[in-house]
C-alpha cells in the first residue's frame, strides 16, 4: 500500500507537532489499514448515477490470531449518523476486531461482511463451543451527492477485500475507500489520516487519526487561522451542511476507557479548527482506542485483571496530538483529493480544491509556507 498523492505538508502548510514516518494512523504499532475503492463513471444498467464508493478497514491488534479486546471510547458531537456498537463501547468500554468506514446505506453489508470475515479469522474462537458474540465498529458518512448510493453497490467481496488487504505503512488519502464519493467543505475529500510522536516522562507514544471527511460548508473553512474558504467562491454546491465526519483516533499510550472518551472528545476541536460548527445535518462521530494493556478473549481471562493507565495529569501531550492529527488529517483528506463527477449522468462536478490557490491566500494572510511543494496543482 503506497500513497502517492499530494498531502498538506507537500504544500509547505506549516502544522504542529512532530509525526511519525508514515504520518498516519499505522504508525501505531501493530495497525493497519485496508481500502476497496469503486469507481465507474457511467450509471449501471437501469440506474440514475455512476457508482462511486468504497470501504476503508483499520484493525488495532492486526497480527494477532485470536480477538484482543481493544479498549476505547465514543464521543457524539453531533449525532445525525451511525457507528455500530457504540452502546457496548461506553458500557463495557472495549470492542473487538475492525472498525470499517463506507457509505451510509452499506453500514448493513459491512457489518454483514465484517462478522463473516472475523467468524474465519478466528475460526477456533468461535467454533460454536462457547456462546460468543461479534460486535464490529461500522460507520458511515452520506455519498449520495457522488455515487448511486440508493443502489446498494457496495458487496460483501468489497468489504472482504479491504479487509483481506489490511496492512502498515503509508496509507492513501483523498478519494479512496469509504471516502471515495465524500465532500468536505464543498470540496472533494475523503480519507485522511496523519500522526504525532510526543514524550511523556521520558517515554515515547504515538498518536494517530483517521477521518473520513465529508462535512461543512464553503465558508466556514479556514487553514491555520486563515477563513480561505470565504475567497475560494468557485463550484459551490450546497445551501445548506448535509454531510458528516467520522474520526478513529488511536494511541499505544496506556488509558483507561474513561481517558481514552475524553481522547475521543479532542477529536471535537480537531475538525473545528478546520472551522465546522457541526451543522444540524452532520454526523461528527469520534473513536478513539487505545493498544495498551492487551489482553485474550475476556470470557477466558481471570476474575482480576491487571491494568496500567496513564495518570490523568500527563494526558495533555495526548490531548494536544489528536487535535494536530484530527486537524491535519481533514487537510490531507481535501489536498489528496481529485474532482469528481461533472458527467451527463451527474449532479454535479465537485472540484477538489486548488494547491496554488490555497497556497497563495496563506501567504498573503502571512502564512509562512515551509518549502515549495513537489506538486501543487490538481
Amino acid at each position: 500500500m503506497s500513497n502517492t498523492a499530494v498531502r498538506a505538508r507537500d504544500l509547505g502548510i506549516e502544522l504542529e507537532g512532530t509525526p511519525g514516518p508514515f504520518n498516519a494512523i499505522t504508525d501505531i504499532s501493530d495497525v493497519a489499514v485496508g481500502l476497496k475503492t469503486i469507481i465507474e463513471d457511467t450509471p449501471r444498467p437501469g440506474r440514475p448515477l455512476p457508482v462511486r464508493t468504497g470501504v476503508t478497514a483499520i484493525m488495532p491488534h492486526h497480527s494477532a490470531r485470536t480477538p484482543v479486546p481493544v479498549w476505547a471510547g465514543v464521543h457524539r458531537f453531533n449525532g445525525n449518523g451511525e457507528m455500530t456498537g457504540t452502546h457496548w463501547i461506553a458500557d463495557g468500554g472495549y470492542f473487538l476486531g475492525p472498525v470499517v468506514l463506507t457509505n451510509t446505506h452499506a453500514v448493513g453489508m459491512a457489518h454483514h461482511a465484517t462478522v463473516k470475515w472475523m467468524l474465519d479469522r478466528y475460526a477456533g474462537t468461535y467454533d460454536g463451543s462457547e456462546h460468543l458474540w461479534l460486535m464490529p465498529v461500522i460507520a458511515e458518512t452520506y455519498d449520495g451527492a457522488l455515487n448511486d448510493i440508493n443502489g446498494l453497490p457496495v458487496t460483501e467481496t468489497d468489504v472482504r477485500e479491504a479487509l483481506d488487504t489490511l496492512q502498515s505503512g503509508p496509507v492513501p488519502e483523498g478519494s479512496v475507500g469509504g471516502g471515495t464519493g465524500m465532500i468536505a467543505y464543498e470540496f472533494k475529500a475523503g480519507t485522511g489520516t496523519a500522526s504525532r510522536r510526543v514524550r511523556v516522562k521520558g517515554t515515547d507514544y504515538t498518536v494517530g487519526a483517521l477521518v473520513q471527511a465529508n462535512h461543512g460548508m464553503r465558508d466556514w473553512f479556514n487553514v491555520q487561522g486563515v477563513p480561505v474558504g470565504k475567497f475560494m467562491t468557485d463550484n459551490l454546491i450546497l445551501e445548506r451542511e448535509t454531510g458528516s465526519i467520522i474520526v478513529v483516533i488511536g494511541t499505544d499510550a496506556p488509558l483507561a476507557p474513561h481517558q481514552i472518551k475524553r481522547l475521543a472528545r479532542r477529536g471535537s476541536i480537531g475538525i473545528g479548527r478546520n472551522g465546522t460548527v457541526g451543522g444540524n445535518g452532520s454526523g461528527d462521530i469520534f473513536l478513539a482506542f487505545s493498544t495498551a494493556n492487551p489482553k485474550g478473549p475476556l470470557h477466558g481471562e481471570p476474575a482480576e485483571l491487571d491494568f496500567t493507565m496513564m495518570n490523568d495529569r500527563y494526558c495533555d501531550a495526548l490531548y494536544e496530538a489528536a487535535v494536530q492529527c484530527v486537524e491535519e488529517s481533514v487537510l490531507n483528506a481535501m489536498v489528496a483529493a481529485r474532482d469528481m463527477g461533472g458527467t451527463e449522468a451527474d449532479r454535479f462536478l465537485v472540484k477538489a480544491i486548488d494547491h496554488n490557490a490555497l497556497r497563495e491566500l496563506l501567504e498573503r494572510h502571512g502564512r509562512k509556507l515551509i518549502h515549495a511543494p513537489i506538486a501543487a496543482s490538481n
